[in-house]
């Protein structure tokens, strides 16, 4: 089963805790480097996966209520800029 977001996050910070006290070897430090990257890249990926799923109510002009995605695009449309 895949991490959640949170928990890779929590050791993530764990991680840059240990590299920045400078109490790890130099194998541990790369090793804890390279798990690093990794939760980086996992977070990156359930927050773009996070992105694409929120929506927001949008009022019309003439007063209705729409479902748009969202995102800078629709905040532009919004607005009436291109």
């Amino acid at each position: 089963m895949e991490m959640k977001f949170e928990e890779a996050l929590k050791k993530l910070e764990g991680i840059v805790g240990q590299l920045e006290s400078g109490d790890v070897s130099l194998e541990a430090s790369l090793a804890k480097y390279e798990e690093g990257v990794r939760l980086v890249r996992l977070c990156q990926k359930k927050l773009e996966l996070a992105k694409k799923k929120i929506e927001i109510l949008v009022k019309t002009k003439d007063g209705k209520i729409k479902i748009e995605p969202f995102g800078e695009e629709s905040a532009r449309k919004r607005k009436g800029e291109k």
